[in-house]
């Protein structure tokens, strides 16, 4: 397997990079939410010391803060999402990779997923390119308060189309025979 789906790009932007890399079966998920929320300021802070501010221009500051925020949400949101749909049993590091440019942010985030899992997600994804994603963002909501069990409700995805105008894309790859190991890269690109 080895499917693209949405706006992906493989080449980066440039060569300063910041990777993370978690073994999500190394603690509890549980325990794992608060570090993902930590990995997710951290990265933020990291990106905003290349954004410089100017103190006789309010308006650098709060670009800064403007895109840290930006960053904190969107790392914790992919951190979360890929902490919980990865497969557990094949115990294939999650990886978070931030890049930058004068006018961009590209997050890519690679985490393992089942193969029963697959064709479900890749529906959704589906969906996503092809609905206007405010209407989906609704849809979905009523979903959720239709059923109250529904934990893949793919609000945070939406939110960074609607809320940051982020564009995104997926990449599906079989990247081990014997035992499958299927993994799915989530790339998101927000203009700063």
């Amino acid at each position: 397997m080895n499917q693209i789906f949405g706006y992906y790009v493989d080449k980066p932007l440039s060569q300063d990079q910041l990777i993370l890399k978690f073994s999500p079966s190394s603690i509890p998920i549980k325990d794992r939410w608060r570090n993902n929320g930590l990995s997710a300021d951290f990265m933020a802070d990291y990106l905003t010391s290349f954004i410089p501010t100017d103190e006789n221009e309010p308006s650098t500051a709060q670009r800064q803060l403007e895109v840290k925020s930006a960053t904190s949400y969107i790392a914790n949101e992919l951190l979360e999402n890929s902490m919980k749909y990865c497969d557990y049993s094949v115990r294939y590091p999650i990886s978070i990779q931030l890049q930058l440019d004068a006018d961009q942010i590209r997050f890519f985030v690679t985490n393992s997923i089942s193969k029963s899992s697959v064709n479900a997600f890749i529906t959704f994804v589906e969906e996503v390119m092809v609905s206007d994603a405010n209407e989906l963002y609704f849809r979905q909501l009523e979903k959720n308060a239709e059923d109250e069990n529904s934990t893949a409700s793919g609000l945070g995805l939406l939110s960074m189309i609607n809320d940051y105008s982020a564009m995104l894309g997926w990449k599906f790859e079989t990247i081990q025979e014997k035992p499958e190991i299927i993994t799915v890269t989530t790339m998101v690109q927000l203009t700063i």
